[in-house]
């Protein structure tokens, strides 16, 4: 299903997050950045990795990468929180979902109403007590 505007910005807001990956160390890290130590490992590409969890500070540390000539890579990920497959289940709309369930409600509280409304009226109940009779015999 497509997404919304609102689902999208559910995303970006609280789900994706920005990796980054370097080969040396950034002159500046901007803030909202935390770096996680990569292991000392043979073959490896990347010797810095750093998680922005904002789009803006994730482009202001492209930003100075790319000012000071160093060579980078970026990946977006899902984190991996408890609400994340509330917020943004896999290939569903968080949107529609909220629709669906509001116009459950209401069409579970009218029918409630109605019922509600049948049941006090004496004419209604007279009528279906007579109706259980005749089908009885």
């Amino acid at each position: 299903m497509q997404l919304t505007r609102f689902d999208r910005w559910l995303l970006e807001s609280f789900v994706q997050e920005t990796h980054v990956y370097t080969l040396s160390e950034p002159v500046s890290v901007p803030r909202g950045i935390r770096e996680i130590p990569m292991p000392d490992t043979p073959g490896r590409r990347y010797q810095h990795h750093y998680v922005a969890s904002s789009e803006g500070a994730a482009n202001r540390l492209i930003a100075t990468l790319r000012e000071h000539g160093q060579m980078f890579s970026t990946q977006v990920v899902d984190r991996q929180r408890w609400y994340t497959p509330f917020i943004a289940p896999k290939g569903k709309s968080v949107t529609w979902r909220l629709v669906w369930i509001f116009l459950t409600c209401l069409g579970l509280f009218y029918a409630t109403v109605f019922l509600r409304h049948l049941l006090t009226n004496p004419e209604f109940i007279k009528n279906l007590e007579d109706t259980i009779k005749l089908l009885k015999e």
